[in-house]
C-alpha cells in the first residue's frame, strides 16, 4: 500500500540557523513536510585551542565520581579527544578500562542522552526539562561531597557549576569545545528575513540567536511583520530571545529535530485555523452588510 506523507508545513519558509553538520536531518524533515527549508548556519563548533586541561582530566577520569554533559556537542568533542589520547573505546588499544570511568553520568536532555547511548554509555540521571537548572535540582540530593567533571563549551554560563557548588559538589570545569560564529553568512538570506520574507527562523542556542542579532541589528528589524515567527529549542535559548526583547512564538521542549518540527506544525496549524476563522468572520460581516 502506498502511503502519502503529511505535508503539514506546505509552502512555509523555515530558516535553520543550526551548524551545517547538524542540520541535515532537520532540513530533510522540513522539506518532507512541504516546507522550503533555508540553511543559514550561524554557529560552528571547534576543538579547543589548548587541550592541556582537557587532557589532564581525561587521564585522571578515575578520580571523578560524576561526569556531566550538557549537550551532544560536549559528548562528541569529549570522546573525540578521548580517542585521540587512546582513552576510548575502553579496553582497546591500551585504552582505560570502563571501570576507570566515573561511576555516574548525567545528561541534560534527550539529545545528549542519545549521543551517549550511541557511544555505549548510559546516563543515570536525565531531567525531563532541557535545562541545567533542572539537572542541578535532580543532582542536589546525591552529589554532596562528590567530585564532578563538567566538560563544556567556552561560551557556557556559570549557572550550572554555581548550583552544583552550592549543593556541595567539588566541580572541575573544562573546555571540551569552542563555539564560534560563521566564517561568513548569506547576507541576502538575512536581508530577506529582516524584510519579513520568512515564516519562521529557528534557533538551537543563544549563540546562534546572538549571531543573528549582530547581523540584523540589535532591535527587532523594522521591516518585520507579525507573520515571522521565532522558534527556540529549549528554555535557555527561549530565555535569551525574550531577554533581548524579541518576540518568541514557538518553543520546542527538547533539542531534537522531532520536537522542533512538531512545535512548528502545532504553531502553523493554529495559525491556519485562526486565519480561516478571521476570513469566515469577515465574509459573514460582508454578507450581513449586503442584506441590511
Amino acid at each position: 500500500m502506498n502511503t502519502v506523507k503529511s505535508r503539514t508545513l506546505e509552502g512555509r519558509r523555515i530558516v535553520v540557523t543550526r551548524a551545517r553538520e547538524q542540520s541535515r536531518e532537520l532540513l530533510e524533515r522540513l522539506e518532507s513536510a512541504g516546507a522550503q527549508a533555508i540553511s543559514l548556519p550561524l554557529v560552528r563548533f571547534l576543538e579547543p585551542l589548548d587541550t592541556a586541561d582537557l587532557d589532564r582530566c581525561i587521564r585522571s577520569l578515575r578520580e571523578f565520581d560524576w561526569l556531566i554533559f550538557t549537550s551532544a556537542n560536549a559528548v562528541t568533542f569529549f570522546l573525540r579527544r578521548c580517542r585521540a589520547l587512546g582513552a576510548w573505546p575502553p579496553g582497546k588499544g591500551g585504552a582505560q578500562n570502563v571501570a576507570d570511568w566515573p561511576r555516574n553520568i548525567a545528561a541534560v536532555g534527550s539529545a545528549t542522552r542519545d549521543a551517549l547511548e550511541r557511544e555505549g554509555l548510559r546516563a543515570t540521571i536525565v531531567p525531563q526539562e532541557f535545562s541545567g537548572a533542572e539537572l542541578a535540582k535532580k543532582l542536589s540530593p546525591v552529589i554532596f561531597g562528590t567530585s564532578v567533571l563538567l566538560p563544556r563549551s567556552d561560551r557556557a554560563t556559570e549557572d550550572l557549576p554555581s548550583m552544583l557548588h552550592k549543593a556541595g559538589a567539588n566541580v572541575t570545569e573544562v573546555i571540551a569545545y569552542r563555539t564560534a560564529g560563521p566564517e561568513s553568512a548569506d547576507a541576502s538570506v538575512v536581508s530577506a528575513i529582516c524584510d519579513g520574507k520568512a515564516d519562521a527562523v529557528t534557533f538551537f542556542s543563544p549563540s546562534a540567536f546572538r549571531e543573528f542579532q549582530n547581523l540584523a541589528g540589535e532591535g527587532v528589524p523594522a521591516g518585520w511583520n507579525s507573520r515571522v515567527a521565532l522558534a527556540a529549542v529549549g528554555p535557555v535559548t527561549a530565555q535569551a530571545i525574550r531577554a533581548a526583547g524579541w518576540p518568541l512564538a514557538i518553543e520546542a521542549a527538547e533539542a531534537t529535530t522531532a520536537s522542533l518540527v512538531a512545535a512548528l506544525e502545532r504553531y502553523f496549524a493554529a495559525t491556519n485555523h485562526d486565519a480561516r476563522d478571521a476570513a469566515t468572520t469577515e465574509n459573514k460581516s460582508a454578507s450581513d452588510r449586503r442584506y441590511k
